[in-house]
Parts: C-alpha cells; sequence; structure tokens
C-alpha cells in the first residue's frame, strides 16, 4: 500500500472553531518537536487535561466512555490547537474510571478512534484509554521497592522467560499460572518437591529475569481468554501499558498496573532484577495503528517508491531518527523505569534503530541509574532505510558505550548456525569453529589470541568492553538448545545429550562477556521440535517441570556454574584490558578442544591458575598445563566448589570426552 507522504504544501480552508489550516511540511524534519514532557492525560480530581500531538490535523475530538469497550460516547470534545502541534483540552469534573479515545481530521477526513499513542492506562484489548488516578496503582509497600545491588554489568546472569512458559505447566504448583502474579508465589513446588516459579529463580542464581513483551500487544483476545491463546507479544499495541491477558482481570485498567508491580516487587525482594523486552522497531499494524491514526506517515519509514519501509519483516519500520519518535522511545523507557522500577531493556531487532537515538536512551538511563542494563539485537530482518554506518547494529557496538548486543558468532560456533538446524557445531565436534568459540570466551574484544587463524575467525571483532557482549547458545525464537541437538546428534542417548548440554552451558558461564539463559535449558527443556513458535500452543512451550526431577543433574551443574561464576571474579573481569592481560588461551593442537587459563590472584580472585578446558571430542584428551598442584572443581559433568572433586598434580590435565574441566590452584 502507498504511503500518504504527508509532505503537504496546502491544505484546505479551515472547518469549525477549533480546525486549522493545515500546516505545510516540506519533510518530516520540519515537523514541529514538542518541547514538554509527553503526557495524553494528566488527571486530578477536579479537572483532567488532555493533549495529542498532532501537528497535521484540522481537527482533533475527544471523546469520552462509561466502559473500555462498546457503548456509545458520553461526551465528544473538540480540541484546541496548541504550541508545537500539541492539541489539548481540560475537562473539568472528576473523571476517573471513565475511558476516552481521540479521532484526528487530516486533509478532511476522520482518521478513527485511537487511545493515542502514548497511553499508559487502557481497558480491554486496549482500543480505549483510561483515566486513573496512578497513587491508587501501586500495591502496599511499593514506595520501599528497591533495586536489588549491582555493582558491575559483568556481574549479570540473564535468564529469558515468557510469562505463559514459565508457570503454566499443571505440574508447577503455581495458582495464577501464566499470569504476572505467578511471580509473586513463594514455596511453589512440584508434587516431587522441586521448587518451581520464583523459589527456582532463587534456587538457580540468576540476577536478571528478561521478560518476554509485556506491554500491550495485538494478538492475543483479552476478550477470550477462557479459549487458548499464545503468543510471544512481538506485535505491539500500546507500548506504556502492561498487557491484559497476564492481568486477573483485563477490564479494570488499574489491575494489570498494580500486578505487573507487585511481579517487578516480589523479583527485587528475591534479589532479582527485571528485563523489559521493548519492541519499538515496529508495530503489529500500520494503517488503522495509533501511529497512522494520529500523524499518518510521520513514525515510519518509506521506501523511495512510496510504499511503508519493513526492515522488521513485520509491515513496517520505524523511524527513530525522526525527532518525535525519538522522544517517543526515550519517553517511554523513562515511563516503565520511573512507574514500574524496571531495571534493563532488550531492544528487538535493535539495528533497525540509529545510534543517535540508542545513545539518547542511554544518556537519560544514565541520569536516573547508571546500573540499569541495555542491551539488544543488533540486526534487522531486512535492509533498514537509513545508511549502515548510523543504525545500531552489532558492527557499530564500539560506537554505543554502555549498550551491549547479542553474539551470534559464539552461538553459531557452539551449536550450528541459525535456520540450518540439521547443521551442529563445536558442540557435537563438527571441527572448524573454536575461533567463534575463543571470540565469545573473550567477550569479543579484541585479543592477541583471537582471530589469529587465517581460515578460521570471526568476521569482525566488535565489542569494547565484554560487558557489551550478550553470550548465549539459544533462546526464545529458535530451536531451544535440547531441540538442536536431537536434531544435529540424532543417534544419540538422553546422557550424551546432557553431557553436550553442559559442555555448552560451561562456555556460556565461564565466557567474560553477559551470560544468558534461556528458560528451561538448565533442565533440558524442548519444545517438540519447534523453532518458531512464537504463536504455538501451551503443549510445545510450557516448561515441563518434571523436567527438573529427570535431569537435575543438569540443573544442579549449571546452578554450579552460576554460583562460581558469582564467587570468582576472574570469570568476570568487566574490562578488556585486563581481559587481555589475565586471560591467555593454551595450545592444544587438536579440533574441537578449547583450554584457556585465567591468573586468578591478579584479578583479586581466591584462586589462582583457573584452567578450563572445554573437550567436545569423542575421545579424552591431554592438555599441557604449567606444573603444578591443581584443585579439581568440574570434571565429568559434575561441579563442586566447596570439597572439590579430587587433586591433579604435574604439567597435564586429561579431559574426559564431551565434557568440561576445571581446576586451579
Amino acid at each position: 500500500m502507498k504511503v500518504k507522504h504527508l509532505l503537504i504544501m496546502s491544505m484546505l480552508a479551515t472547518v469549525g472553531c477549533n480546525s486549522v489550516q493545515q500546516k505545510s511540511y516540506h519533510s518530516f524534519d520540519d515537523y514541529p518537536v514538542y518541547d514538554g514532557e509527553w503526557n495524553e492525560m494528566l488527571y486530578s480530581p477536579s479537572a483532567t487535561q488532555f493533549a495529542l500531538w498532532a501537528p497535521t490535523a484540522q481537527e482533533v475530538n475527544l471523546s469520552l466512555y462509561e466502559s473500555g469497550t462498546g457503548g456509545t460516547a458520553l461526551q465528544t470534545i473538540a480540541m484546541k490547537p496548541g504550541k508545537e502541534g500539541m492539541w489539548t483540552t481540560t475537562v473539568e469534573g472528576d473523571l476517573k474510571g471513565r475511558f476516552y479515545t481521540f479521532n484526528v481530521n487530516v486533509e478532511g477526513k476522520w482518521l478513527g478512534e485511537t487511545p493515542g499513542v502514548m497511553a499508559k492506562a487502557v481497558g480491554v484489548n486496549g482500543n480505549r484509554a483510561a483515566v486513573v488516578d496512578w497513587s491508587e496503582t501501586n500495591p502496599e509497600g511499593w514506595e520501599q521497592d528497591v533495586r536489588p545491588a549491582l555493582k558491575s554489568f559483568a556481574d549479570i546472569v540473564i535468564y529469558e522467560m515468557h510469562h505463559r512458559d514459565f508457570s503454566m505447566d499443571s505440574l508447577s504448583g503455581i495458582q495464577h499460572r501464566g499470569k504476572f502474579l505467578a511471580l509473586t508465589e513463594a514455596g511453589t513446588t512440584t508434587p516431587k518437591g522441586e521448587k518451581t516459579g520464583i523459589d527456582h529463580l532463587k534456587e538457580l542464581g540468576v540476577t536478571h529475569v528478561h521478560i518476554l513483551p509485556s506491554f500491550d500487544y495485538s494478538s492475543v483476545d483479552e476478550e477470550q481468554l477462557d479459549r487458548p491463546q499464545y503468543n510471544w507479544g512481538y506485535d505491539p499495541k500500546n507500548y506504556n501499558v502492561p498487557e491484559g491477558s497476564y492481568a486477573t482481570d483485563p477490564y479494570t485498567p488499574e489491575v494489570r498496573i498494580r500486578e505487573f508491580k507487585q511481579m517487578v516487587m516480589a523479583l527485587h525482594q528475591a534479589g532479582i532484577r527485571v528485563v523489559m523486552d521493548v519492541v519499538y522497531n515496529h508495530t503489529a499494524v500500520t494503517e488503522g495503528g495509533n501511529f497512522e491514526l494520529t500523524v499518518p506517515g510521520y513514525f515510519y519509514r518509506q521506501t523511495p517508491e512510496g510504499t511503508f519501509a519493513n526492515a522488521s519483516a513485520c509491515g513496517n519500520e520505524t523511524a527513530s531518527e525522526r525527532a518525535m519518535m525519538r522522544k517517543y522511545m526515550i519517553e517511554s523507557v523513562c515511563h516503565w523505569v520511573n512507574e514500574y522500577h524496571i531495571d534493563g531493556f532488550r531492544f528487538d531487532l535493535m539495528g533497525i534503530h540509529d545510534i543517535e537515538t540508542m545513545n539518547a536512551i542511554r544518556k537519560v538511563l544514565d541520569e536516573i541509574d547508571p546500573s540499569i542494563y541495555v542491551y539488544g539485537e543488533g540486526w534487522a530482518a531486512g535492509a533498514p532505510q537509513l545508511p549502515q554506518e548510523l543504525l545500531a547494529m552489532k558492527n557499530n557496538i564500539g560506537q554505543m558505550p554502555g549498550i551491549a548486543a547479542f553474539s551470534d558468532e559464539l552461538r553459531d560456533s557452539l551449536r550450528g548456525p541459525f535456520g540450518h538446524d540439521e547443521q551442529g557445531a563445536f558442540v557435537i565436534g563438527r571441527p572448524g569453529h573454536e575461533a567463534g568459540v575463543k571470540f565469545g570466551l573473550v567477550g569479543g574484544i579484541e585479543h592477541p589470541q583471537v582471530n589469529v587463524d587465517s581460515v578460521h575467525r570471526v568476521p569482525k571483532i566488535w565489542a569494547n568492553q565484554p560487558t557489551q557482549f550478550i553470550s548465549y547458545v539459544s533462546c526464545h525464537d529458535d530451536m531451544c538448545l535440547a531441540d538442536r541437538l536431537k536434531v544435529t546428534l540424532p543417534g544419540a542417548s538422553e546422557k550424551e545429550r546432557a553431557a553436550l548440554h553442559k559442555l555448552a552451558e560451561t562456555a556460556i558461564l565461564t565466557s567474560q562477556g553477559v551470560p544468558f539463559i534461556f528458560a528451561g535449558d538448565e533442565v533440558m527443556r524442548d519444545k517438540k521440535g519447534v523453532a518458531n513458535s512464537y504463536n504455538s500452543p501451551d503443549e510445545i512451550n510450557t516448561i515441563d517441570w518434571k523436567l527438573k526431577t529427570t535431569h537435575r543433574d543438569v540443573f544442579d551443574y549449571v546452578k554450579g556454574l552460576i554460583a562460581m561464576r558469582k564467587a570468582h571474579p576472574a570469570f568476570r573481569m568487566g574490562d578488556a584490558d585486563k581481559v587481555r592481560e589475565h586471560m591467555a588461551f593454551l595450545p592444544v593442537g587438536l579440533d574441537n578442544v578449547v583450554a584457556f587459563r585465567l591468573d586468578g590472584k591478579s584479578c583479586g580472585d581466591t584462586w589462582d591458575n583457573i584452567i578450563v578446558v572445554l573437550n567436545a571430542r569423542q575421545e579424552k584428551v591431554r592438555v599441557d598445563v604449567p606444573a603444578g598442584d591443581y584443585q579439581v572443581v568440574c570434571r565429568g559433568g559434575k561441579i563442586d566448589m566447596e570439597t572439590g572433586l579430587g587433586r591433579i598434580s604435574g604439567n597435564g590435565l586429561e579431559v574426559a570426552p564431551r565434557s568440561a574441566l576445571i581446576v586451579h590452584q
């Protein structure tokens, strides 16, 4: 569909007392930029102020409703044009509990009702915004809620989860399954007594929970929650409102707000920070969406032919480089931080956004709390309508200090390339992937022993600091690790796959980058072989909590890796110069073996001469090491930091097939 470029040269005459002659803009850069705080509704018991940025409008109407759906408007009010493209009106009286929409007239045509672009409270399905008293949305104790301590981004261990996946299993022992409140329930267990829910997260030891989109999205009908519905939620509708299907009551606007806050507060009390998965790069729909119903054309990029650009592969791509879209993103993340106490943001398809916008977001978050973590996908699904050098792509991370990106190099070097499920890599013993593993182990930085092989190397070393590098082997949007191992090693036994599962997690959790675990990987969760399970039913996506008993050894191993990482700063130096100085790869002379040494004492660690060997071969290997006496803490798929797993003396280590060995002096 052709985009109507509203670079309008002329317009019809004024119509009505509050209408204006259409402004003339030669380019989107000419649109006025509103300088104040972008609020579309400000409530007080005596009067409520409404505002809408609609610089190309001739007229704007505000309609008030009794409920969030159905019925006719109680009142329709013509708004007045104000400065910098903002239309305003004030309605006297106490409107708490009312709902509202805007309707914009452009070129003599009423575009249709919208809750606005900056709605912060909505009714069911998000079609009408709501008037709420924000002081009544806070749960008891909210004013005392504080972020768990975080000294360095290097201390982070991220756990990525989806609300339904994590709590829908009938054996989870959770009452509010699939809801925000599921993460507030303490003491939940399986029938076998295994901890689930928030207690499982505490037991595992992660520092951050990355929750898949929790803002109001389009694909789940909140009026039909009695029938099965599932979606990851990467189809934004209202960016600044919690999703109603995760609330116990999607009709009452305050409920989703309060329950989201209860979830955040419970996680904080458990010592866990909360990362919001944000999807500012595209919207669920273009024509008929809130952006197009407000300022047609402005919030999206267009191709030279005049169609909507589509670097998201979802029908559109937003124009972060335009002043009011940039302001929108900045104010939106600030809203989630200030109102909901969010501790970090993961940007979907971050490569669609421009570098300047991402740096502006980092700057404003630093002013609030510099410990808020920001990372994203450093790529796009197609070619965005901006030059590569301006985009927040992974290869430009060096221009975005304090912002991290996912490493597909480490992921693919460990388990095989995205989109080629049958191809394995290092973990299953395919040669030629050692360079990518080493690149991941140093956290994506320049290192004298990385990219030295003229044949086997990564395309580009892109991180300035290891904290800009997300180390992972699987996440929500591809085969999880358990499924990938089944496909790439179809003849392997469950015991063999468990060993390789542990080997992959060892690489992630001994990486100098920031480790990232997909929910359920710690118990070998599978998705029945479905990679793109964005709308698959619960029986595909839900974590089967029986697996925690079945694969307790895998859980204990991952838990032990996390505890080891947290206890020993040599595994998380957080500084590129320190990594170059205190981390060295050992010569092994074999494919599918990587070994490295950490100078622990120089890093302030209680362990010295820490040696990690990853052996993906089907036979045991010997690795030469500096002569000495070593304490074994990881061997044969087990970890014991307290009493250890034996001692080794001499100048060589024997490492069992398909396993990791970790020793120290």
